[in-house]
């Protein structure tokens, strides 16, 4: 689930901007964002695994339209957290 991957990669976030000497805020504010970004399978979040049975949706149907959500969310990030942040 997503909380369990930000529950496992958020102390890796956080050792890893200790050792380059940096703001952990950044770290752990991209892993939040990384794991909630489970538009692209239906398993990534219950909601998307509850809709699909009655909604007629098959695997292919999350890959297409939240792959191109994910490449949103991960330019934008990229784009925004160094001028937010001033990493």
């Amino acid at each position: 689930s997503n909380n369990a991957t930000a529950v496992l990669f958020t102390p890796i976030a956080i050792s890893t901007a200790q050792s380059l000497g940096v703001d952990p805020l950044p770290f752990v504010v991209a892993v939040i964002l990384g794991a909630n970004a489970s538009f692209a399978s239906p398993i990534g979040y219950q909601t998307n695994l509850l809709v699909m049975g009655p909604g007629h949706y098959r695997f292919k149907h999350y890959f297409i339209a939240g792959v191109p959500l994910i490449l949103l969310v991960w330019i934008t990030f990229s784009i925004v957290a160094p001028w937010y942040y001033g990493v």
